[in-house]
Formats: structure tokens, sequence, C-alpha cells
């Protein structure tokens, strides 16, 4: 019983949350639309700040601001009246977040705002607050009630707060035209970076370790040669270098099945021809959607020629980390 009384605390906890976050698609409106156009028309950097549960708040949607084309930080109001407020500039927006719309640290610098006409928006859950008032925009993010059972802890509030930030940074993303590879660029360390932008070039097998064997080859010739370059496959070039086909694992097996000689057959009888290739200067993420849609560990790279140039194997994009 105990169980399922916390259980039942949980998923009271999340239905009431979701139905705040519900009602904010109401609140998607012309003031909206106005904050997103003050965001836009920013020529600095977007100055995000709150206080306690909400500075928390503040700090994650300046994250996504910066990480989604629109430079953005976050500046504590308590360290901004003790000198941080000089890191803002006439070009700046300031966004303020306050569920009371009250927060003395935030009012004490609104003399400061409105001096250098800084546009000021405000997510507050009280539209009639001093802030709200004072903003150049508000969006009310009120909530019905906390998801506390005591309905005192900062639970729905925070969370309404941080999904109109999201909305909010969603919007310009989309308006700005950001691109996967911009968010890439953004994120050089991550999972997310390296499947954008490592190419098939930087993680490819090339030069000596390339195993290629002529067309006319013996079948034992080849299988020395993958064994070699230890990639389970080797290329097969005709006499002008170019791509004749591939010999593989999968072949040496279907190989044996026919029980043929592995002395006197040619490669150019036992080969895969028509292998799937693809160009150096290829995403790796693209290789490897390849190798899983026809179910292969590898690919031929070939130059614009034709010409095998090296070789990528499901293993050295696992290794990169772009999965």
């Amino acid at each position: 019983m105990e169980n399922e009384k916390l259980c039942n605390l949980g998923r009271a906890v999340i239905q009431t949350e979701a139905q705040m976050i519900t009602n904010l698609v109401d609140r998607i409106d012309q003031n909206f639309v106005k904050a997103c156009e003050y965001l836009l028309n920013c020529e600095g950097r977007i100055i995000v700040m709150g206080v306690g549960k909400s500075g928390h708040i503040s700090k994650k949607i300046a994250a996504t601001f910066a990480s989604t084309g629109s430079p953005a930080f976050f500046i504590h109001p308590s360290e901004a009246k003790h000198g941080d407020i000089g890191m803002v500039t006439k070009n700046d927006v300031i966004l303020a977040l306050s569920n009371s719309g009250e927060s003395e640290e935030i009012i004490s610098i609104l003399p400061f705002i409105k001096r250098l006409d800084i546009p000021l928006i405000t997510l507050t859950g009280k539209p009639h607050s001093t802030l709200a008032k004072a903003a150049s925009i508000n969006i009310d993010v009120s909530v019905e009630k906390e998801a506390c059972p005591l309905g005192l802890a900062p639970t729905s509030s925070t969370t309404a707060a941080l999904v109109m930030g999201d909305a909010l940074a969603m919007a310009l993303l989309d308006k700005r035209g950001f691109t996967e590879n911009d968010f890439a660029l953004s994120h050089p360390g991550g999972t997310l970076g390296r499947r954008l932008l490592l190419m098939v070039n930087e993680v490819m097998h090339q030069n000596d370790e390339v195993p290629i064997v002529s067309i006319d080859s013996s079948l034992k010739e080849a299988l020395v040669e993958m064994t070699h370059k230890k990639l389970g496959m080797t290329t097969v070039v005709n006499e002008t270098g170019k791509l004749a086909g591939v010999f593989t694992d999968g072949d040496v097996r279907r190989a044996l099945d026919k029980e043929v000689d592995i002395h006197k057959t040619k490669i150019n009888q036992v080969m895969s021809k028509n292998p799937k290739t693809i160009s150096s200067h290829i995403l790796a993420a693209e290789a490897l959607n390849i190798m899983e849609t026809y179910k292969i560990t590898s690919l031929v790279v070939i130059d614009e020629k034709h010409h095998p140039v090296g070789i990528i194997h499901i293993h050295d994009i696992l290794r990169a980390g772009v999965i």
C-alpha cells in the first residue's frame, strides 16, 4: 500500500504539471510575438536573470538560447547590483523570470535598465506585478497550482517558465534558419557534434591500409590480402585501377560452399560486383545509414575517377561516437 501511495503521488505531480503546461498554449499570443521580435532584433546578447529556483531555470534558458543561435548568458541579479551589471550594454535585451513578479533583487536594477532603455521581457506568474508593469513585454506564465502537495515548493511554476523559455528559443531558432550543422558547430565535443560534423575521410582506412587486389588475381591471393589488412574484405580493381568489385567474408563462405579451388579460381568469378561506395567528403553518419540499410559492415571510399582510396568500417564509426 505504501508503494502504491508513492506511485500515485508521482503520477499526480506529473499530471498536475502537464496540465499547467497545457494551459500555456493559450498564452502564445501577440505578447509572445512581440517578445520574439525584441529578441530577434537584439544586436547584443540576451541577458537572462532570476532569483532562487527562477535563477536555476534562467540558467537553463540562457544555455538553450546560446546553443541555438541566440547569444545569451545568465546574470544573477544580486551580483548585477555589485558590478556585474557592467556586462550589460545598450544593444542587449533582458529576459527576467519571477513567479511573483516582485523579486526585490531584479526590481532594484530596474532604474539601470530604464536608463539604458534596454528592452525588458518578463515571465511572471502575476500580470499586475511590479515587474510585469515595468516590462516592455510581459508573458503570463501563471499556474493554477503547484504540484507540491503542500502547495509551497516551486514545481509547476518553474516548469511553466522553463517551457515558455523553450518556446521562445525554438521560435527564434526557426526564424533565424538555424540548421543541424549550426547546432553541431556549437556542440563540437558532444555526440551530436560528432554525428553531424565527422566526415568519412576523418575515420576511414587509407593508403597502405586499403586492401587491393587486381581483377586477374587468384582467390588465394585475395584471401592473403584480406588476412593481411584485417578488414574482412578486399577491393578488386581493373587494369586502370578503377573499382571492379569487392570480396568479403561473406563471399568467402559462399565460395567455400561451392567447393571452388582457391588456387585456380580467379577473384572476378567470386567477387561481388557493383559494391556500395561513398565519397570521402560525406558525413560518417551517412555512411552508417547506408551500412544499416544494406546490412553491410564496410564501404569502399572512392575518388572522382572511381578509384578506391579508403575503406570505412562500422567499427571505425562506432569508435568515433557516431551512433
